[in-house]
């Protein structure tokens, strides 16, 4: 949030309403779609039915245990989701008998249900010391009621920090190599028929690794070579409707995020900034992983036609012929300049997601990384900020250790820092 302040964006922090955070929001069940104040019985249901419990566990645990399992479900990829196998049921239950849920279970119209996100600001590491931890921390994330949004678009952000840059920007060429030397970087580019090849003191690359395998390189230990190489990532797809109205709050919906399953995933329902009368946004589906890839394989416009018969299930105005007054789809695992939405610790414990943050964020002579792959917040904006700050005072340390960066020569193409 500093940043934020930095740049003089405090007034339009909003906060970020995520999965299940509006008790008229749809949850996917055996049942059909229900609503989440009313999905707790089809939710215990099921996930007795998954579970082979060798005991009896307090209600209480049963409760949230299948309320945590629904969100995994939501958030997790199917295939990750079966990777996790028939013993997660159990694992949650014996995470959990050791936690007072009762301040956590709400009744409503004589259900009861869990309220995750006072769940998860309560006890954001239940999880620690599991396999189950990394992903648990990214539940704990999309799922909290400490996520904020910039009213006008997160794309401020950019604008503002673009405004405030010295020096010449330099667009148009296709960076096609990067070799670390003993005295600098040689930054190999194209642009048209034309090859360049440009010397730096010290280089910042924030280029995810999964374009940057793609690129030669050079002058660079076997550890950063082979994570480079190794890094996993996930694709990510959207799919966002323009509406003629935000039918949906006649449904009594606000805000937040169904989870209505399929192709769909998950669905978000911002709210209306602008002239009503403009209409409004529809995050028809998102998707993660391999969710993702499966989603891509599909034709646009079938794929389109199928997002929108499938959230016809629970939102019958989208079958109006008049109601959809535009679409909009973002696919990065197709993206050349990403090759994939983040990248992913998940399964992996402790010591070795720090291992790899460590390698990836290691900078090889005067070439230095930054990007949410060199954080501890990957897939974050927090965590992109954060590797920048760290990748700046490593740059700061290195150009005063070796007094390099003084000169600049050849009309600033050779020497200073890039």
């Amino acid at each position: 949030m500093k940043l934020i302040d930095q740049l003089g964006l405090s007034d339009r922090v909003r906060q970020f309403r995520t999965l299940f955070s509006d008790d008229s929001n749809y949850l996917a069940t055996p049942d059909g779609h229900a609503r989440v104040r009313d999905a707790s019985p089809a939710l215990v249901a099921k996930f007795l039915a998954d579970s082979a419990l060798r005991e009896r566990y307090p209600d209480d645990a049963v409760l949230c245990a299948s309320w945590l399992a629904a969100s995994v479900n939501a958030i997790a990829p199917d295939r990750f989701r079966h990777g996790l196998g028939a013993d997660l049921n159990v694992e949650l239950l014996d995470l959990l008998r050791r936690i007072d849920l009762a301040p956590f279970i709400v009744t409503r119209s004589g259900i009861e249900r869990v309220d995750l996100n006072r769940f998860f600001a309560n006890h954001p590491n239940f999880a620690c010391g599991t396999r189950l931890r990394l992903f648990f921390a990214d539940v704990v994330t999309e799922t909290s009621s400490a996520l904020f949004r910039l009213e006008g678009g997160i794309d401020q952000i950019a604008v503002r920090l673009s405004a405030r840059l010295r020096g010449p920007i330099h667009r148009g060429s296709r960076v096609t190599g990067l070799h670390v030397v003993r005295d600098g970087v040689f930054i190999e580019t194209h642009r048209g028929p034309n090859t360049e090849l440009i010397r730096r003191d010290c280089v910042l690359c924030t280029v995810p690794f999964s374009v940057l395998r793609g690129i030669r390189l050079s002058g660079m230990t076997a550890d950063k070579m082979a994570i480079i190489r190794d890094m996993r990532y996930w694709a990510a797809t959207k799919i966002a409707l323009h509406c003629r109205e935000a039918f949906w709050e006649r449904d009594g919906i606000s805000g937040g995020g169904s989870f209505t399953g399929g192709l769909v995933r998950q669905t978000y329902y911002p709210p209306v900034e602008s002239d009503p009368r403009l209409g409004a946004t529809l995050l028809a589906s998102y998707t993660i992983g391999p969710d993702a890839d499966l989603l891509a394989q599909i034709p646009m416009e079938q794929r389109l036609a199928m997002v929108r018969a499938e959230l016809c299930k629970i939102h019958p105005e989208l079958s109006q012929p008049s109601m959809v007054c535009g679409k909009v789809m973002r696919a990065w695992g197709d993206d050349p300049l990403s090759m994939g939405a983040a990248s992913v610790r998940w399964g992996k414990d402790s010591d070795t997601a720090e291992e790899e943050r460590l390698l990836a964020a290691a900078p090889q002579g005067g070439l230095f990384f930054a990007g949410e792959h060199c954080s501890s917040v990957p897939a974050w904006i927090e965590g992109a900020v954060e590797s920048g700050l760290n990748a700046v005072s490593q740059i700061d340390a290195y150009m005063q250790s070796t007094g390099v960066g003084a000169m600049v020569c050849d009309a600033g193409r050779e020497g200073g820092a890039a």
